[in-house]
C-alpha cells in the first residue's frame, strides 16, 4: 500500500517544518551554545515504536552555577509535562558531585501515537537560561517474520486483545493478493480523501485495510493541512495549560466581525453561564473559563459555520501534600496490615508501590482504600514475601514505611503438670498455648490417644485438657500433647499410687519420701516461676499415721485455705503456693512425728521472674540515618542471669512500635540504622532471663537522625587590609533536616597546625572580617558550617593570603542618568547615590560651584563605597553645578553634576486683541516674566462669551506668542485668556485679555410662520370592550373598558336596559378612559345583560355584555 507524502507545512507551536527544519535546527544550536549549560542533548529526531519504552536524557554543567538549575519538560509550546507524571511518564533526576553535573531523564512507558509531536527541555539557573528542542514520530510496531502469515495479520490496535488474529482480514487479503495479477495497483490514500466517510468501512473491507482506525487518523492530519481557513485570520493555539482553581482565556480572530461564532467541549456546545463568559469584541472572539477544575481537562472547539479551530485544554492539580506520614508495621504470618495516610485535599490521587514495583487495583493481595483526606493501603494477610518498604507518592509529597513480617511463634502460657493419682480418681492434664486457634493430639508412650467413654479431650480458648476417669494401672505413663502445625511437644507424667492395706497392726517410724524429679533442680532447691502454682506433694509412710508440720523459717504453716495452704491426704501432704511471689522465696521444713518415731526435711523454695525494665535509655550520638542508644542493666535481674535485650523503635506521636532485633542483643550500647533523617524516634529497650521478656523500660527523649552539612562553597578573599581579611563564601550544597545553625572561622600561619577561631558566637551570614592579623604574614583560612549534628568538613582556600594592604586609585562610578542634567520639580526629593572605588578607603567631598556645600541645605552620608546626596524638599535655589572630589592621600577623582530645579511659569504679559475682521479675532502677548527656570514649550488660549461667562479652550501646546480665533459668532461679544506652560505644565493662573472683540451683525431678520393649533375633537369610540364573564355568588367581581373621545364623554352604566343609580352594592370609575364597574358579592338577582354607554356633543357610543352568577355547590358529607 503507499505511503502519503504530505506537503511541507509552515512551523506551528514552536517546531520546524520539514523543509525548514536543518535551519530551524542550526538556529537553535546556535543559541543555546551561547549559554552552554547543556553538556549533552536529547536527539534531535527519535523515531520510537508503538508500545516500546523511550528514555531521552539531557545532562547540564554546574561547576560554574552559584544555585541548583531548574529543569522543564515541555510538550509543544508551554505544556508542562512534570505534572502530567505517573505511570506513562516518569522523571529521574541525579547529581555527580565529583564533575557537579546533573543528570535528567525522562522516560515514556509504552509509546502510543499520541505521544508523537514537538518537545523542548528547559533548563534555568538565576540569570542563565539553556534550551533544546527534539522531535517524537511514533511507528506501528514491524511485522517480525513476513513470512508468517498469521503474525502478519494480528490487530494493530485491539489493545489487550492485540494477540488474537483477524481472520476476515485474512480472507480479504488473500483474495486481494490473486485480483493484484490481473488489475494495476491502486492508490488506497486517494480513495479514502475522496470518498464520504460512510464509505470507509467498504472501502476497507474491499481492499483489505486491517489498521483502518490508524489511516483515517493519519488522513484527519492530512486534510487539516490541506484545507485553509477561510473564517479565521487567526486559529486558537494548539494547546493551553493552567492550573486547577485558576481563570483561563481562549481567544481566537475571525474575519467578520459580525459573525457568531459556537464554543463547543468534546462535541458538545457550551452554554454561557458564571463559569463560561464569551465575549467578541470587534474581530475577536473570546472564551473565558473561571475556577477551572479537572472536568475543564478537554478538547476544545471555535466553530465558525462549517469552519472551525481546536485546541485542547490541560488543567494541572495543584500539589498534593502528605499530611499524615505512614507508620512503620512489625506483623506476624497471617495478620492484617493497614497503611494510612492523609493528604491536604480530598479526592487526590495517591501511587502506592512496594519497593521499586507499583501496586495497581489489579493486584488481589492488595486492597485500596478512601475515606476523605485519608488513603489507606490494606494487606489482608501478610507473608514473608510482604516484608520491605512501601511507598505512597503525590503530586507534592512521598512517604514511606517499612513492613517486617516474622514467623508465627507459638508461646506456652501454662505447662502440663505431673500427676500422682490413686485408684478410681480423676486425671485431668491441661495445658495453655498463645493461639487458640491451634489444635493438637494427645500421645501416651508415643502412641494417640483416642477419645472413649473414660477418656475424654476438650479444646476450649487456648485451653487443651485431656480428662481421665476412674484411673486404673495401666493409665500410668507418659502423656505428650503436640500442637499441629508446630515442632514443639509438652510432656507430663502420670503416677499411679497403689493403696495397700495392712490387716496386720504394727508400728513403723515416719518416713519422708521426696520425689527430686520435677521442679527439684537439686536435692533441697526448688524453682518455681513467679506467677505460677506450686504444689509440692510429699509422701509419708509411717504406723500410725504420722503428724505433718510445715515451716518456713520458725513460722509454721498451718492455714488450710488462701493462697499459701497445706493441704492433708492420707499418706500425702501437700504444700500449695498459689501465684508464687518473690516473698515467697525461703527455707522450708517439714517435720512428721508418730509415737514410733520422728523425720524432718529441709526445702529451699527459689522465686525467679522476669527482669525489671533496663533504666536511663538514652540516645548519646546521631548520624544521617542511624542513631547510637546507651542503657543500664536492670536492678533486679529476675534471679535468673540476664541472656541481653530487645529494642523496639517508634515515630514519635505513632503508637505502633517497630523491633529493630529479634535475637538477643548483649550489648548495652546499640547502633539503630534505617532511620530517616529528620523524623523524630523514641526508644524503648526490654531485659530478656531465661523466665521470660520484662516490662518495657520509659521511653526515651525524642531524637532525631540528622547529618552534618557538607562544606561551605566557594570560599574566596573579598579584600585585605594591613591588619584584616574580609571573606566571602555560599551555603553548602546539601544542609539536611538538621538546618544551619551558622558558620565557625578559622585561621592559622602558614605551617602551623593550631588553628584559631576568629568568631566566639557562631556567624549567621555568608561573610565575614577578620580583624587583628599580623601585618605581612601568610595566613591559612577555613570556615566549618555548624548544626545540631555538629561540624560540617571545612571548606579551605588554596594557598595563604599575605596580610597587605594593596593601593588602589580613587575611581568614581557615576551612574548613567547623572551624566546630562538633571531635572526635578519644587517640592519633590532628591537622593542620588554614587558609587566609587579606591584603597585605602577615600575621602568623599561636595563642593557647589566650587564651594563647599551647606549642610543645613544639602545631606550628606558617605560610605567606605558610595557617597549619598539627598534633599529632603527641592527648592530653586538648589540648582547649580555640584562636584564630588574623591581624595586618596595626593590623589583624586571628580565629578560633576548638574542640578536643575524647575516650577510652574507665570502667566504671559500684555495680551490684547490686535484685530477684528470677520467671525475671526487676532491676539497676541509677551512672554512670562518667570519661565520657572526651564524653557516655555507653548501657550493655552481660551474663549468666553461675555454673556455666559463660560471658558472654552481654542489652541494647546501654541508655541507662538500670536493665533488667530476663528468661528466666532455673529452678534456676540468675547473675551481672552491666556496659558503659559512648560515641563511642570501650565501656569496657576492665566493672564486676561486687555480688551474684547466685538462681531458685528450683518442685517438678517428672521420671520416666523404663524401658528395653527389642531382640532383635537373627536365623538366616543370603545377601545376595549365589555367581556362576558362568569362568576360565583358571594364573591366580588368587576367588568371593564376603555373609551376615547374629546371634550370627556359622560358615562351611564345599564343593567337590562335600567340605569344603575347610586346604588351602594355598584362602584363605578373613571380612570384616564378606563371604566371599571365593581359588583360586590354578586347574587344570581345581579345575573344580566350589562351596558355602558358613553355620550358627548359629538356622538354616543354602546358597549355591552354578559354576566352568569352561579351558586357554589358545597362537597356531600361521606
Amino acid at each position: 500500500m503507499p505511503e502519503p507524502v504530505p506537503e511541507a507545512k509552515p512551523a506551528e507551536d514552536g517546531l520546524p517544518a520539514d523543509g525548514a527544519e536543518k535551519n530551524a535546527a542550526g538556529q537553535e544550536n546556535q543559541s543555546t551554545s551561547l549559554s552552554g549549560l547543556f553538556v549533552e542533548k536529547p536527539a534531535e529526531n527519535v523515531v520510537a515504536v508503538a508500545g516500546s519504552d523511550v528514555t531521552f536524557v539531557a545532562k547540564v554543567d554546574a561547576s560554574t552555577l552559584t544555585r541548583k538549575p531548574t529543569m522543564k519538560w515541555l510538550k509543544g509550546k508551554w505544556l508542562d509535562l512534570c505534572s502530567k507524571a505517573g505511570k506513562h511518564l516518569q522523571f529521574k533526576e541525579t547529581y555527580d558531585r565529583n564533575t557537579k553535573i546533573y543528570t535528567y531523564e525522562m522516560k515514556i512507558i509504552k509509546v502510543v501515537a499520541g505521544d508523537a509531536g514537538g518537545y523542548r527541555c528547559e533548563v534555568t539557573a538565576k540569570d542563565k537560561c539553556d534550551s533544546s528542542t527534539f522531535e517524537i514520530s511514533v511507528e506501528a510496531a514491524q511485522q517480525e517474520n513476513q513470512a508468517d502469515i498469521l503474525s502478519a495479520f494480528k490487530r494493530a490496535d485491539a489493545g489487550e486483545d492485540e494477540g488474537d488474529l483477524d481472520f476476515s482480514a485474512l480472507l480479504k487479503a488473500t483474495k486481494k493478493k490473486k485480483k493484484q495479477k490481473e488489475e494495476p495497483e491502486i492508490d488506497v490514500w486517494e480513495l479514502l480523501k475522496n470518498a464520504h466517510p460512510s464509505e470507509y468501512e467498504k472501502i476497507a473491507f474491499q481492499y483489505g485495510i486491517t489498521d483502518l482506525r490508524g489511516m483515517l487518523k493519519r488522513l484527519k492530519k492530512m486534510k487539516e493541512v490541506q484545507k485553509p481557513s477561510e473564517a479565521f485570520l487567526k486559529r486558537l493555539e494548539t494547546c493551553y495549560s493552567v492550573e486547577k482553581g485558576k481563570k483561563i482565556v481562549m481567544s481566537c480572530e475571525v474575519l467578520d466581525p459580525n459573525v457568531q461564532v459556537k464554543w463547543l467541549k468534546n462535541g458538545q456546545e457550551i452554554k454561557p453561564s458564571a463559569k463560561y463568559v464569551m465575549e467578541a469584541n470587534g474581530n475577536i472572539r473570546t472564551l473565558t473559563i473561571n475556577k477551572s477544575n479537572l472536568s475543564d481537562d478537554a478538547a476544545y472547539e471555535c466553530v465558525v459555520g462549517e469552519d472551525k479551530c481546536s485546541t485542547e485544554v490541560y488543567v494541572k492539580e495543584p500539589p498534593i501534600t502528605i499530611t499524615k506520614l505512614m507508620d512503620d508495621y512489625h506483623v506476624v504470618v497471617g495478620e492484617r496490615v493497614e497503611f494510612e495516610i492523609e493528604v491536604s485535599e480530598e479526592g487526590a490521587h495517591v501511587m502506592w508501590s512496594f519497593e521499586d514495583q507499583e501496586i495497581t487495583k489489579d493486584s488481589s493481595k492488595f486492597r485500596f482504600k478512601k475515606d476523605g483526606k485519608k488513603h489507606t493501603l490494606i494487606i489482608q494477610e501478610a507473608t514473608l514475601d510482604d516484608a520491605g518498604m512501601y511507598h505512597a507518592w503525590t503530586n507534592g509529597g512521598h512517604t514511606k514505611g517499612e513492613l517486617e513480617v516474622e514467623e508465627k511463634e507459638l508461646e506456652v502460657l501454662q505447662d502440663i503438670a505431673d500427676l500422682t493419682v490413686r485408684a478410681t480418681d480423676q486425671a485431668v492434664f491441661k495445658c495453655e498455648v498463645s493461639d487458640d486457634k491451634v489444635t493438637g493430639k494427645w500421645f501416651k508412650d508415643g502412641v494417640e490417644v483416642l477419645p472413649s467413654e473414660r477418656i475424654k479431650m476438650t479444646h476450649t480458648g487456648r485451653f487443651h485438657r485431656l480428662i481421665i476417669d476412674d484411673v486404673k494401672p495401666e493409665d500410668a505413663g507418659d502423656y505428650t500433647f503436640v500442637p499441629d502445625g508446630y515442632a514443639l511437644s509438652l510432656s507430663a507424667k502420670l503416677n499411679f499410687l497403689e493403696i495397700k492395706i495392712d490387716y496386720v497392726p504394727r508400728q513403723d517410724p515416719p518416713k519422708i519420701h521426696l520425689d527430686t524429679t520435677g521442679n527439684m533442680v537439686s536435692q533441697n532447691t526448688i524453682i518455681v516461676v513467679a506467677g505460677n502454682k506450686l504444689r509440692l506433694d510429699v509422701e509419708i509412710t509411717g504406723e500410725p499415721a504420722p503428724t505433718v508440720v510445715w515451716s518456713k523459717g520458725e513460722q509454721a504453716v498451718v492455714a488450710t485455705e488462701g493462697r499459701v495452704r497445706v493441704e492433708s491426704r492420707k499418706d500425702m501432704s501437700c504444700f500449695v503456693i498459689e501465684g508464687a511471689e518473690r516473698n515467697d522465696e525461703g527455707n522450708y521444713t517439714i517435720c512428721v512425728t508418730n509415737p514410733a518415731g520422728e523425720d524432718k526435711a529441709m526445702l529451699f523454695i527459689k522465686i525467679v521472674d522476669v527482669p525489671d525494665p533496663p533504666e536511663n535509655v538514652k540516645c548519646t550520638g546521631v548520624g544521617e540515618d542511624c542513631a547510637t542508644i546507651v542503657w543500664e542493666p536492670p536492678k533486679f535481674d529476675g534471679g535468673a542471669p540476664i541472656k541481653g535485650y530487645l529494642m523496639e523503635r517508634k515515630k514519635k506521636g505513632s503508637s505502633r512500635w517497630t523491633k529493630l532485633n529479634f535475637d538477643v542483643y548483649e550489648p548495652t550500647t546499640y547502633e539503630a540504622k534505617r532511620m530517616i533523617e529528620g523524623i523524630l524516634y523514641e526508644m524503648r529497650v526490654f531485659a530478656v532471663n531465661s523466665i521470660g521478656l520484662s516490662q518495657p523500660s520509659l521511653n526515651s527523649k525524642p531524637f532525631m537522625p540528622i547529618a552534618p552539612t557538607s562544606e561551605p562553597t566557594r570560599l574566596t578573599v573579598h579584600d585585605v587590609t594591613d591588619s584584616t581579611c574580609s571573606l566571602r563564601w555560599l551555603a553548602p550544597e546539601k544542609i539536611g533536616a538538621g538546618g544551619l545553625d551558622g558558620y565557625v572561622i578559622e585561621y592559622c600561619k602558614e605551617g602551623g597546625t593550631e588553628w584559631v577561631a576568629a568568631n566566639t558566637d557562631l556567624w549567621e551570614k555568608q561573610g565575614f572580617v577578620v580583624r587583628g592579623l599580623p601585618v605581612g604574614e601568610k595566613i591559612n583560612f577555613r570556615v566549618v558550617a555548624v548544626n545540631i549534628a555538629g561540624r560540617s568538613p571545612p571548606a579551605t582556600l588554596s594557598q595563604p593570603v599575605t596580610i597587605r594592604e594593596v593601593v588602589e586609585h580613587p575611581k568614581i562610578r557615576l551612574p548613567r542618568e547623572l551624566r546630562t542634567k538633571y531635572i526635578r520639580k519644587v517640592g519633590e526629593k532628591i537622593n542620588l547615590t554614587i558609587p566609587f572605588q579606591g584603597k585605602p578607603h577615600p575621602v568623599a567631598t561636595w563642593l557647589k560651584d566650587g564651594q563647599p556645600v551647606d549642610p543645613k541645605m544639602v545631606n550628606v552620608r558617605n560610605t567606605n563605597v558610595d557617597s549619598i546626596f539627598f534633599i529632603r524638599s527641592a527648592e530653586r535655589e538648589h540648582s547649580g553645578t555640584y562636584e564630588l572630589v574623591l581624595k586618596i592621600e595626593n590623589m583624586e577623582d571628580r565629578a560633576a553634576i548638574n542640578i536643575r530645579i524647575i516650577e510652574k511659569a507665570g502667566p504671559p504679559v500684555n495680551v490684547r486683541v490686535t484685530d477684528v475682521w470677520g467671525f475671526n479675532a487676532a491676539l497676541e502677548w509677551e512672554p512670562p516674566k518667570d519661565d520657572g527656570n526651564c524653557e516655555v514649550t507653548g501657550y493655552t488660549i481660551q474663549k468666553a462669551d461675555m454673556k455666559t461667562k463660560e471658558w472654552f479652550t481654542v489652541y494647546e501646546h501654541n508655541r507662538r506668542t500670536n493665533c488667530t480665533v476663528s468661528d466666532l459668532i455673529m452678534g456676540n461679544e468675547y473675551m481672552f485668556r491666556v496659558y503659559s506652560e512648560n515641563l511642570c505644565g501650565l501656569s496657576e493662573e492665566p493672564r486676561m485679555s486687555k480688551n474684547t472683540a466685538v462681531i458685528p451683525k450683518t442685517g438678517l431678520e428672521l420671520k416666523q410662520a404663524a401658528f395653527k393649533e389642531k382640532d383635537m375633537a373627536c365623538p366616543p369610540k370603545f377601545t376595549q370592550p365589555l367581556v362576558d364573564r362568569s362568576v360565583v355568588a358571594g364573591y366580588s367581581t368587576a367588568i371593564s373598558c376603555s373609551v376615547r373621545g374629546f371634550p370627556k364623554p359622560k358615562i351611564v352604566w345599564m343593567k337590562n336596559k335600567m340605569i344603575i343609580g347610586e346604588d351602594p352594592k355598584f362602584l363605578m370609575q373613571n380612570n384616564q378612559g378606563v371604566l371599571t364597574l365593581n359588583i360586590r358579592k354578586p347574587s344570581t338577582f345581579d345575573a344580566g345583560k350589562y351596558c355602558c354607554m358613553a355620550v358627548n356633543d359629538l356622538g354616543q357610543d354602546a358597549v355591552e355584555c354578559k354576566l352568569d352568577v352561579r351558586v357554589a355547590i358545597e362537597p356531600e358529607n361521606k
